[in-house]
C-alpha cells in the first residue's frame, strides 16, 4: 500500500493511500482542528471520515500533467500511464496550485 502526504498551501491536510480496493484520503485531525482548515477540493469536503473511492480522486488525478508534459514523465520512466498513484507521486511533489503530494516511504512517517 502507497501512500502519500497532502499538503494545502504547505500545510499538511490529510493522507492519500492506495488501497487493495481503490483509494482512501483522509484528513488529519490537526488539520479539522486549525481554525483556518479549508478543504483540498469542493469535492472533498472537511469531516473526520475518511474518504474511499475505486478510482482516484479528481481532486488528485487532476493534478498530474498531460500531455507533452505526461510523455516526458512516461518516457523517462518505466511507469505506465494507467498507474494514477505513480504519477501523482512522481509528478506533484511541487505543482501549480494550492495542492502538493508527497509520498510516504516506509520510516519517514
Amino acid at each position: 500500500m502507497r501512500r502519500a502526504n497532502i499538503f494545502f498551501k504547505s500545510q499538511l491536510a490529510g493522507i492519500l493511500s492506495e488501497t487493495d480496493m481503490g483509494y482512501c484520503f483522509e484528513y488529519l485531525s490537526e488539520y479539522l482542528s486549525l481554525n483556518n482548515a479549508q478543504p483540498v477540493s469542493l469535492t472533498l469536503p472537511l469531516r473526520e471520515k475518511a474518504y474511499e473511492s475505486v478510482v482516484l480522486f479528481p481532486a488528485f488525478d487532476g493534478l498530474i500533467p498531460e500531455g507533452w508534459l505526461l510523455d516526458v514523465a512516461l518516457r523517462n520512466t518505466d511507469i505506465s500511464s494507467l498507474d494514477r498513484m505513480s504519477l501523482l507521486l512522481l509528478c506533484c511533489k511541487d505543482c501549480i496550485g494550492a495542492l502538493s503530494v508527497v509520498e510516504i516511504h516506509e520510516g519517514n512517517e
